[in-house]
This record gives C-alpha cells, structure tokens and sequence, in this order.
C-alpha cells in the first residue's frame, strides 16, 4: 500500500550567481513497511526533497500526496499552509539535520512538545517520553537543556521527538551523521523495527554504508535528478 507519493517535483533556486535546479522532474512512490535510502552528493538536492515532501517547502510545480489512492490519499501540495502543518503534527515524524530543539526546554521536555500539541493525556505521553528517551539512550540526560548536550545527545533528542508520535511517514535527514558508530548502529536498529514492525513508510538521506545496506530500496539524487 502507498504511503508517500510524488509526481513530477521541480524546484529552483534563484541566486545571484544565476539560478540553481534543487528538483527537477523528481517522481517516487514508498509503500508502508519501506525504507527508502535516498544518497548523492552534498548539494544534490536530498534536503530539498525531504523538505518538499513534508510541505516544509513547496515546489514550483509537482505534487505530493500522503496515504494510498484507494484509501483517500491527500494531496499535500493542494493544502494551505495550516492544513500542512496539521498533516505533519498528525501523520509526519522529520528528523532534521540541524536539530530544531527549543533551547529553554530540557530534553525530556522537547520530546513532549508534539504530544502536548496532540493533547495527549499526561500519564501517556509521560509514559510515551520516557520510553523513547530510553530507546535512543538518554534516560539520565532526560532533564538537561539542549546547551548542556553534545551534538551527537542533540541529535538523539530529535530523533526521539520524531518517533514519538508514532508517524505513518518518516522523513530523517542524516540520523546517524553526527553519531559515533554504537550509537548510530541503535538508531538504525528504532527506524528499521518502526518500519517493518510498525508498517511505517521511511525516506531517509544518508551517507551511513550500514544503513544503505539494510535499505529495502536505494535512489540516487545527482543535480536534483533522481536516479534508480
């Protein structure tokens, strides 16, 4: 069953040094229960398209639908800025590369956010944090802020704040790139059981070889060209 869908994605970048094609043409389809391993060079696109597929940012033409054609799928190029925002709360789990933490909640806290959005009953999302903060290693970090955390801790604190919704879809941006090799190894173990235990459909950019190994599917982006 489909989950994800794009269609024809362009994108460009108009700069001084002239314009830049981000996207071009760029069409794929992930089912649920799918990793979907998407590499290329740095400036290829991958970014771009992760933030295209989450409404994050709208191509110039193109179109993204969420959920199977025969299931009632959405079209979430269609959608106003409000309406996307509600599909990523609800339906969407993005691990950014930069992180996006709040810096005046601890860890713990900034997990809970999409939780307390969702209106979550408080013994449940309690309960929902701490396991994941469990699963990614940082139960005794549960209460630091983000200036008190390594990059490599930010960066588990997003990823388990992407998994805490249980999403249908993920998109992650290089989830073990700033990780040390055990560490990363166990985040690539939590997306692979949520997809194929969980049925979640998974595009994610990396460079990890051990990850691009254990990927159902891997596509190339070269110029903002996807390639099989």
């Amino acid at each position: 069953m489909t989950a994800l869908r794009a269609a024809g994605l362009h994108r460009t970048y108009r700069g001084r040094a002239g314009d830049v094609v981000a996207l071009a043409d760029v069409s794929l389809e992930v089912a649920a229960g799918e990793l979907l391993v998407v590499r290329g060079p740095s400036g290829s696109g991958k970014t771009t398209l992760l933030r295209t597929l989450s409404g994050l940012d709208s191509p110039d033409s193109g179109s993204v639908w969420i959920g199977d054609a025969s299931g009632g799928a959405v079209e979430l190029t269609a959608m106003t800025p409000d309406q996307r925002l509600e599909v990523r709360r609800t339906r969407l789990g993005i691990i950014f590369q930069a992180f996006a933490l709040i810096p005046a909640l601890s860890a713990s806290e900034n997990v809970e956010v999409p939780l307390r959005i969702q209106r979550m009953d408080a013994a449940e999302r309690d309960a929902r944090v701490a396991a994941q903060l469990d699963a990614v290693g940082l139960t005794t970090h549960a209460h630091q802020r983000p200036d008190e955390l390594s990059g490599g801790q930010q960066q588990r604190v997003g990823i388990a704040r992407a998994l805490v919704t249980r999403p249908a879809i993920l998109l992650a941006d290089e989830p073990t790139g700033q990780l040390d090799s055990r560490t990363g190894a166990s985040i690539m173990q939590l997306v692979l059981d949520l997809v194929h235990e969980q049925g979640v459909a998974a595009v994610v950019t990396t460079h990890d070889p051990a990850l691009i190994e254990r990927a159902d599917r891997v596509v190339e982006l070269h110029g903002g060209r996807l390639l099989a």
